[in-house]
């Protein structure tokens, strides 16, 4: 792992490992029923963000409008979102989780969050947890356009 003094591809190359290990951690815990990596990222967005439009979505997970549309349709035969008109524009449609969505998204979330929290708990010192706690401020405000 790089210290501090290293330099910025460094810290970005170690992050991204960090990430990847959690991520693909974060996989094994969730039983995601078949869906493909681009329908649970769909369905873990509308799960966090609530409603959002087809453009709306597109541009939070940074594809075209078009691409996201085989993904939609594909959540949508399997019963996991919902569609419905836009009560500001009716042009645009409205997609949400399903009833079943919401209890697939809610219980993959619990799932790795439970096994998260119980790491964090166990093998990091209170004064670890704070720095951990300050470490995630820095990481939103890179995340952020």
């Amino acid at each position: 792992m790089s210290s501090p003094g290293d330099s910025s591809p460094n810290i970005a190359r170690d992050l991204r490992a960090v990430f990847g290990r959690l991520y693909r951690r974060f996989k094994e815990l969730s039983d995601n029923q078949g869906l493909t990596p681009s329908q649970a990222s769909l369905l873990s967005r509308l799960g966090k963000e609530g409603d959002a439009s087809v453009s709306a979505l597109a541009a939070a997970e940074r594809i075209r409008p078009q691409a996201v549309v085989p993904t939609l349709a594909a959540l949508q035969e399997r019963g996991l979102i919902e569609r419905r008109p836009d009560p500001s524009d009716g042009r645009r449609q409205l997609i949400s989780l399903s009833p079943t969505g919401r209890t697939m998204f809610q219980g993959a979330q619990l799932e790795g969050d439970e096994w998260l929290g119980t790491a964090i708990r166990d093998r990091l010192t209170p004064a670890e947890r704070t720095t951990l706690a300050e470490a995630l401020k820095l990481l939103e405000r890179l995340t952020t356009d």
